[in-house]
């Protein structure tokens, strides 16, 4: 091989070009990471307000996220992001006609399924009838195969409907977990993303949806270790660095074009999103390239709340009866430096309000937090803030999988990772870092270097 054989570029710096630039360098070839951003993580990254560490939206995997769980064993990052010893989800419905009723969602020792049977046996949000329906139709997923591409195009709520799920059911536990994994709710939800979700999350494992999350900022997960293990790997990071073109040479080579230089290489991976990879693509790369500008987005909101007291006691709680889905608690974190709480509100799927002023966000949330947080009634706010991810997710609208690529393009040396291209899971942390392992084994298998891998099912 040559010099340039043996030299890969990624770009970009997610989760999914983190994860691929990794496994390069760790296969011994010579791997540049290009980053048009300051700092690494994509869109799951921090910043700085005043003296707070801000993450600009609520990240959590879940045990059964075994492609991430190895990316923050690989940054040395797990003790960092600690998973619940068992799935428990306090929910609060605020509307019921008896006054606010607390319910959980906690997974007994039992095996699958009957691990959420005494759980589904006291949750107070549905009906004996619909719990019981719940059941049933849990049974018929397990026989769905998320993979059969005739589910693509049928859409989730369609299919619950056809087993009898209520729209209280579907609101109280269907889209309770559907619209916080997958963007969407069940009526905007590909079939084959919703069984994927379901099947592995709460019907393959008993301990599979157990709840993990960063304890720290995630730029210290993302971007700060993530850059010591590429650093230590060998590979040349170079932030603020915006690709403009990517081209062959005459000799057959990569050329990636930068606004600072040039760079010649056998491999490259374009792990950016859908619209910026379809501009980066030369022709021929794809049959139909223009695919990937019919892959929606959706967007998600998160609401930042400073109180002056602590108001919440649980370390998070997910809502009904209420425009309030999922609430965190992120004080430690954050560092607040003077004492309160700082709550994040995580509003996925926020279409109608994404665009929404700060004003405006401020009148419709805080008094739905002193509905559902008794103790905020009498808290002084001393910041109230909000972060917008426009284009936070690929939308998992039904026939979206027709639509996603493999890592493999049509011309040999260049390949695509992202959470958005055929991972067969939804736009998750998961998902970007499956991506990359693909793309950095497509990539190697084509060098003739099969690097195994303790995760190669994943990708």
């Amino acid at each position: 091989m040559t010099g340039t054989d043996q030299h890969a570029v990624v770009v970009g710096g997610g989760l999914a070009g983190v994860t691929t630039a990794l496994e390069l360098a760790d296969a011994g070839l010579r791997v540049t990471l290009l980053e048009g951003r300051p700092r690494l993580g994509g869109l799951a990254f921090s910043f700085k307000r005043g003296d707070l560490h801000v993450d600009n939206g609520q990240h959590v995997y879940l045990r059964c996220c075994t492609a991430y769980r190895w990316f923050l064993d690989r940054v040395d990052g797990a003790a960092l992001a600690p998973l619940q010893d068992r799935l428990d989800v306090p929910v609060l419905d605020v509307a019921h006609p008896r006054g606010p009723r607390l319910g959980r969602l906690r997974r007994g020792g039992l095996p699958v399924p009957l691990h959420l049977a005494g759980a589904l046996a006291r949750y107070p949000h549905m009906s004996l009838a619909e719990r019981a329906g719940v059941a049933r139709a849990a049974l018929a997923l397990r026989r769905l195969d998320p993979a059969d591409p005739a589910l693509d195009g049928l859409d989730f709520a369609t299919w619950l409907g056809r087993y009898g799920q209520s729209a209280r059911t579907i609101e109280a536990l269907w889209d309770l977990v559907g619209i916080a994994t997958l963007n969407a709710t069940a009526a905007h939800s590909s079939l084959g993303l919703a069984a994927m979700v379901f099947k592995t999350g709460l019907l393959s494992d008993k301990s599979a949806a157990d709840i993990g999350w960063a304890h720290v900022p995630l730029g210290d997960l993302h971007d700060t270790l993530a850059r010591g293990q590429l650093d230590a790997a060998g590979v040349r990071t170079e932030l603020r660095t915006r690709v403009t073109a990517v081209t062959r040479t005459p000799e057959g080579a990569w050329r990636v074009d930068t606004e600072q230089e040039s760079l010649e290489a056998g491999t490259v991976v374009l792990a950016v999103p859908q619209r910026e990879a379809h501009g980066l693509l030369p022709a021929g790369a794809l049959a139909d390239p223009d695919k990937l500008l019919d892959i929606g987005t959706a967007p998600i909101l998160n609401v930042h709340v400073v109180y002056d007291r602590k108001v919440l006691k649980q370390p998070f709680f997910a809502a009904l009866g209420s425009p309030v889905q999922w609430v965190f608690d992120r004080t430690d974190s954050s560092g607040l430096p003077d004492g309160g709480q700082y709550l994040a509100l995580s509003q996925s799927a926020a279409q109608d309000d994404i665009d929404e002023p700060v004003s405006a966000l401020r009148a419709k949330y805080l008094p739905e937090l002193e509905r559902l947080l008794p103790a905020a009634r009498g808290a002084k706010v001393r910041d109230f803030f909000v972060t917008r991810e426009r284009t936070a997710t690929f939308a998992p609208t039904p026939g979206v999988g027709r639509l996603r690529p493999g890592a493999r393009t049509d011309t040999p040396g260049l390949y695509l990772a992202g959470a958005w291209t055929a991972t067969g899971w939804p736009a998750t942390m998961e998902g970007a870092v499956r991506s990359g392992l693909s793309a950095a084994q497509a990539a190697l298998a084509a060098l003739g270097r099969h690097r195994e891998h303790p995760l190669q099912e994943a990708a």
